[in-house]
């Protein structure tokens, strides 16, 4: 199945495929350019074969030191159609660049979008509600960077920030 979409691809989205040498893994997958991400998926989920109408997974890798693209986006689709056959599509980016969401496409990348933001810090283009979702909005940092400090950058701000939330809280009850 994955010769089929990989010829599938090459054919009608070539101009969006990434030369990259194969990684070990035991997961099908080809590399692609920004701004194919969209389109290809698109395809992938309609097309009358393949049906990759299902997103199991979305995440990032930081491959700080150890590639020359630091960042990587992980989309893992399955076919529950075809024996649940699955393929993952790889997005390299750098430091600073964006990746378009993919929201418009499955509805479900909403929380996996806004996840990947709050711990790695990789914007998604047009995604309807790009904010925080797990850390608070004043937290500082980028927390699942290979790069953050393991002590964490010293919390003191938030508890500082949680004691006055707590203060107002308490002084609206009051009225």
């Amino acid at each position: 199945m994955i010769e089929s979409i990989l010829e599938f691809l090459k054919l009608n989205y070539s101009h969006f495929l990434i030369e990259e040498e194969q990684r070990n893994s035991n997961i099908p997958h080809v590399f692609l350019k920004p701004e194919g991400i969209v389109p290809v998926l698109e395809a992938l989920k309609t097309h009358e074969k393949y049906s990759l109408s299902y997103l199991n997974d979305l995440t990032a890798v930081d491959w700080l030191g150890k590639r020359k693209i630091r960042f990587e986006v992980l989309y893992l689709l399955r076919s529950p159609k075809n024996k649940h056959s699955q393929i993952q599509i790889r997005v390299p980016i750098d430091e600073g660049d964006s990746v378009p969401s993919i929201v418009s496409v499955f509805k479900g990348a909403n929380w996996p979008e806004r996840e990947v933001y709050d711990l790695f810090g990789i914007p998604f283009i047009n995604h309807p509600n790009l904010e925080r979702i797990v850390l608070p909005d004043n937290f500082v940092g980028y927390p699942l960077r290979k790069d953050y400090p393991l002590e964490g950058p010293g919390q003191d701000y938030l508890i500082q920030d949680l004691l006055q939330i707590h203060i107002q809280d308490d002084i609206s009850k009051e009225d």
